[in-house]
């Protein structure tokens, strides 16, 4: 991609192709801040590249981690153990990466000095008080600015608590769970709905014992992580933005090598064979607990699909590429996703103004949207086309791109650079993939 803030996507018939995708962004965070508190050094190979992971390992230096990585490109984290975190001289900035903030909070909580997090203009309005709650429970002190950051985080002598979070949330079950690392007792998470497990795999596999029944997690504190040799798998929510394409353009096939395959993150491909597409799975290793294979999307037909509320746990970063099938045909329509008013952007907002943009019959809903596709007799329907703005959020610049493949002619997605954040080369793969 051009060193500018926009993208112009022309008209495709089909992508096809083979590849792999950047290392999966949950488990870059939580591998990275693990292997920070553990006893030595562990190695990463395959760390994501994008600007958020980058942020963890920014402020893992400023609390004093030795971090290095070397000519390929695997990074040696030296562990200072649960206990070596240092008092950092300046506040440690979290970029645009909500991940970063919250795990980090939970890390904190239990240190024995003052840190404040801070981020860019998007991170501080996203609202943090499903974090503070539980730790301030636990005994840490946070202050912000009306439940959004920057976050001062007074660390204290924690306790173990038993916490329901009231909306089901990967990122707060993490920081809860992290500081009870610290806490003494036991801490539980009693989850509304099942989330991503890659904190409860990754906590176990650096020698964590941490019990695990039904949607209830817990692990008890002053335990010692041994340090680690992890290869992380690919990011299916990168991923999913070709799977999205190739399903979505009849004749296409792509082909995706060494992506992740943890059950809590693979309903997209049940949801792309309701859309009609083929799907196929080969599960062929696994490190560190989380399984990663090849899996094989060809387009086929479309059709209509509805997300339930129960479904969107399981699709949080994915709904916006599956929004994007209905720009080629057929209808989405999604209900339960309250939560995506408050990601990078309000995705709900962004989603349905960017595919207006486009020429893409869309409408809002309090919590949800519905995506209707172009109605035509001709073989391949098309929409109009036009500008996109991606809002600054890197999920809506890459979802845009893909529904902007079903234009009459080309389209530009305005803030295109936000791609950044997870997925550096995804216009130059959108290129070699277009046929």
């Amino acid at each position: 991609m051009p060193p500018s803030h926009a993208a112009t996507i022309a008209p495709a018939r089909r992508l096809r192709g083979r590849l792999r995708v950047p290392g999966d962004k949950s488990i870059s965070h939580r591998y990275a801040i693990l292997a920070a508190l553990a006893d030595g050094p562990s190695r990463l190979t395959n760390y994501a590249p994008g600007a958020d992971c980058r942020s963890t390992l920014a402020c893992l230096g400023r609390l004093g981690v030795d971090i290095k990585e070397g000519p390929d490109g695997a990074l040696t984290v030296l562990g200072r153990g649960s206990s070596g975190l240092r008092s950092p001289d300046q506040p440690l900035d979290a970029g645009n990466s909500g991940t970063t903030m919250r795990l980090l909070a939970g890390v904190l909580a239990g240190q024995p000095f003052s840190t404040t997090l801070v981020g860019d203009a998007s991170l501080s309005r996203r609202p943090m008080r499903r974090v503070i709650e539980p730790l301030e429970r636990m005994g840490a002190s946070i202050s912000s600015t009306d439940g959004r950051p920057p976050l001062t985080v007074r660390g204290g002598r924690l306790h173990g608590i038993s916490h329901s979070p009231e909306v089901p949330s990967a990122q707060v079950k993490s920081a809860v769970l992290l500081a009870g690392l610290a806490a003494e007792g036991e801490t539980t998470v009693v989850e509304p709905a099942a989330t991503r497990d890659h904190t409860e795999r990754a906590l176990r596999a650096f020698g964590v014992a941490v019990g695990v029944n039904g949607r209830v997690i817990s692990l008890r504190g002053g335990q010692r992580l041994t340090p680690q040799s992890a290869t992380i798998p690919g990011d299916i929510s990168s991923a999913a933005f070709w799977l999205v394409g190739a399903a979505a353009l009849p004749g296409s096939r792509v082909e995706i090598d060494e992506v992740g395959l943890n059950p809590t993150r693979t309903h997209l491909l049940e949801v792309l064979r309701r859309f009609g597409a083929s799907v196929t799975v080969f599960e062929t290793a696994s490190s560190a607990g989380e399984p990663r294979g090849t899996i094989v999307v060809e387009g086929d037909r479309t059709g209509t699909l509805e997300i339930t509320p129960e479904e969107v746990p399981a699709l949080i970063d994915e709904l916006p590429a599956i929004a994007a099938l209905a720009a080629h045909g057929g209808d989405v329509v999604v209900r339960g996703a309250g939560e995506l008013r408050v990601k990078e952007s309000d995705r709900i907002a962004a989603l349905v103004a960017g595919f207006r943009a486009l020429g893409i019959d869309a409408e809002e809903h309090p919590d949800g949207f519905a995506v209707h596709g172009p109605r035509t007799a001709s073989a391949r329907p098309r929409v109009s086309g036009g500008v996109a703005d991606a809002r600054g959020d890197h999920r809506m610049a890459m979802a845009f791109a893909i529904a902007a493949l079903a234009g009459e002619g080309a389209s530009t997605i305005e803030g295109a650079d936000a791609v950044a954040i997870s997925y550096p080369e995804f216009f130059d793969t959108l290129d070699r993939l277009v046929r």
